[in-house]
């Protein structure tokens, strides 16, 4: 079964509040392009890459078929990390934030998981501030990353 965007949302009939928890970005060029625009604008931004995952490489190590190229970024500003941190250790378990690179219908896609979303989980109302910071410059992040 195919899926759209519009799989993941309730319809306005349904009456439901729903929220989209990604931003995502497409670009034209190829994902290893994609990835060193990301790291550069990671880099401009005061953020550090902790670590680049290649799924479709780990995947076939594994012994399985993978043929979709997809990189996934792990990046952090530690100043904003330790004050989440600081703040409630549980956060831990949604840290680093991540972007992803990859390609689906001959288009080449960032994506990540709001960081505001993210938090809501741990009903910490006192780190919106710093979620939507870091989100802010995530967005940033992918949108130098995608123009170029």
């Amino acid at each position: 079964r195919r899926l759209c965007i519009s799989d993941f949302f309730a319809s306005r009939e349904s009456g439901k509040t729903d929220v989209v928890a990604f931003h995502v970005v497409t670009m034209g060029s190829t994902v290893s392009e994609a990835a060193a625009a990301l790291q550069a604008a990671v880099q401009a931004n005061h953020f550090g890459v902790m670590q680049i995952h290649n799924l479709k490489e780990t995947m076939i190590k594994k012994g399985v078929e993978f043929a979709h190229e997809c990189l996934i970024f792990e990046v952090c500003q530690p100043q904003q990390a330790k004050k989440v941190l600081d703040e409630n250790m549980s956060v831990c378990t949604a840290l680093p934030c991540r972007i992803s690179i990859y390609e689906e219908g001959g288009k080449t896609i960032l994506a990540t998981l709001k960081p505001t979303t993210l938090l809501a989980m741990f009903n910490a109302p006192q780190l919106e501030g710093v979620a939507q910071e870091v989100e802010d410059t995530i967005v940033k992040i992918m949108k130098e990353a995608a123009s170029g």
